[in-house]
């Protein structure tokens, strides 16, 4: 993935930081619980979500194992339908062919479409670089763009803004960037979308280059699919006369049929809408069609390595859809920009470390950034258990060792401030291997239970800071068994 922004806290420095914000915690919790409310009722509408829920964790199962096998077939099959595909190991080399594919048309503007893998490769600042300006379509993507800001949700780029926010910024800001915000703008969602509908419509008339990502790949016909709900991006795929995707190799299903399971479910999780007001698919370049020149840029970035962790892959399952943002209580509290990275939420808290590895102090406290209360588990279309991933990341993180990060061999360190944590979990292996010292250890607890802190000395501190360490019953369970059962029954 690409770099971390320089001086990014970790996790729990960031969130104590964004928790403090009172404006910030009510415009997540208003917008998440109404996004959550109507999720449920979309949902009931159907007897066999549970089904087509297990059908797509299947595909996605049986992609993966043989994504291979699936990616030669689509770059075949994009090939033949007239489209270019491109092979990028990393962000830094997606980046570059980008750049100089838009560069050979000599165009210095391009259009954008709504895309999480641009954004986690940070293709706009590459672009800017190369002195190329990226005007983001997506009205909440327009929102952050304008105020400089970053997204902080997968589906709503901008949930941590209020209306009136978002006025001020039209106001200030859109300028700088084309058409400037009606005199007299209020904050009614109305006239803001009217804002911001005649500040983009010069840029689809004028743009003739457009860059995507995709929500889906279908192997077998080499076609890639944009679901949406305003249009921009219908807009951006058939106006400009070049058209570059940027797409993560795991977007990848097999067949149409495939996708029929997808389409039933990503609406319904991500908007509680029964199907996106656009799908947008294209093959390749038609004559008189939409745009004359297609590529397809495919993206791997660190995606391999993860493939390679049996238990991490399922990660790579996601569609993108948030609902887990949407129910996790630390999300909704802590925000996305804690997450320092364009996955935010219970599912970046798994990919993130995955594809980026935990080297970094930010990276290797995400897979703590939960309570595993297993809500994101219960409304995930795809199953992706990620109390599970969390867990098995969190034991990479406290032991360390060799890993393969980007295709690199590496020896990650232990998190600092994991040595405490490692000592005390071995010290409770030594123990429960041995029921001699477990007894006497027991013994000793209770006889002075009344000298027992209300706080951990040292690195313990950390933990009993937000916790209360539970009081030593009066009497062991291995004593009150002794005592009702007798000798005979003792252990």
């Amino acid at each position: 993935m690409s770099a971390i922004p320089l001086g990014m806290p970790s996790f729990p420095e960031a969130a104590a930081e964004s928790t403090r914000d009172e404006r910030l915690r009510g415009n997540l919790r208003r917008a998440t619980r109404s996004i959550r409310a109507k999720r449920a009722a979309a949902i009931d509408e159907l007897e066999d979500w549970a089904q087509l829920r297990t059908a797509a964790a299947a595909i996605k199962n049986r992609t993966l194992r043989h994504l291979g096998h699936y990616l030669e077939q689509l770059e075949t099959a994009v090939t033949a339908a007239g489209g270019q595909v491109h092979w990028a190991a990393d962000a830094d080399e997606a980046n570059r062919i980008v750049t100089a594919l838009v560069r050979e048309t000599g165009e210095r503007e391009v259009v954008k479409v709504k895309s999480m893998t641009t954004q986690e490769i940070g293709l706009n600042d590459a672009l800017d670089a190369a002195g190329i300006r990226a005007y983001e379509t997506d009205l909440a993507e327009l929102i952050v763009q304008l105020a400089h800001d970053r997204p902080s949700h997968i589906l709503v780029p901008a949930i941590h803004r209020n209306r009136s926010e978002i006025r001020d910024i039209f106001r200030e800001r859109m300028a700088d960037w084309g058409r400037a915000a009606p005199e007299g703008l209020t904050d009614d969602p109305a006239d803001l979308a009217e804002a911001a509908r005649l500040h983009l419509r010069e840029k689809f008339l004028r743009a003739k280059v457009a860059i995507s990502g995709a929500n889906f790949m279908v192997a077998e016909s080499g076609t890639l699919v944009v679901v949406e709900s305003e249009g921009n991006g219908r807009m951006c795929l058939t106006l400009p006369e070049t058209l570059i995707s940027v797409v993560g190799v795991e977007k990848t299903v097999p067949t149409w049929q495939d996708l029929e399971v997808f389409l039933q479910l990503l609406p319904r999780s991500s908007t509680a809408e029964r199907m996106n007001p656009y799908t947008s698919t294209w093959t390749g370049t038609s004559d008189g069609d939409g745009p004359r020149t297609f590529h397809l840029v495919l993206l791997d970035n660190g995606r391999s390595d993860t493939l390679a962790d049996t238990v991490g892959r399922q990660a790579l399952r996601c569609i993108r859809c948030s609902a887990c943002l949407n129910v996790c209580p630390v999300y909704e509290r802590a925000g996305g920009h804690a997450y320092g990275s364009a996955y935010p939420g219970p599912i970046g808290a798994i990919l993130t470390p995955q594809m980026r590895g935990t080297a970094s102090e930010l990276d290797a406290s995400l897979p703590y950034a939960s309570s595993l209360c297993g809500a994101c588990y219960e409304v995930c279309p795809v199953a992706i258990d990620i109390p599970e991933v969390l867990v098995h990341l969190r034991e990479r993180v406290v032991e360390g060792g060799p890993a393969t990060v980007r295709g690199q061999k590496v020896v990650l360190r232990p998190a600092k401030g994991h040595a405490a944590e490692r000592a005390a979990m071995r010290a409770a292996r030594w123990a429960m291997e041995r029921p001699g010292a477990m007894r006497a250890g027991q013994r000793l607890a209770g006889r002075t239970r009344g000298l027992h802190p209300k706080r951990l000395p040292g690195p313990g501190g950390a933990w009993s800071d937000t916790r209360d360490l539970p009081p030593v019953p009066a009497e062991s369970f291995r004593a009150w068994w002794q005592r009702t059962r007798g000798k005979d029954g003792a252990t």
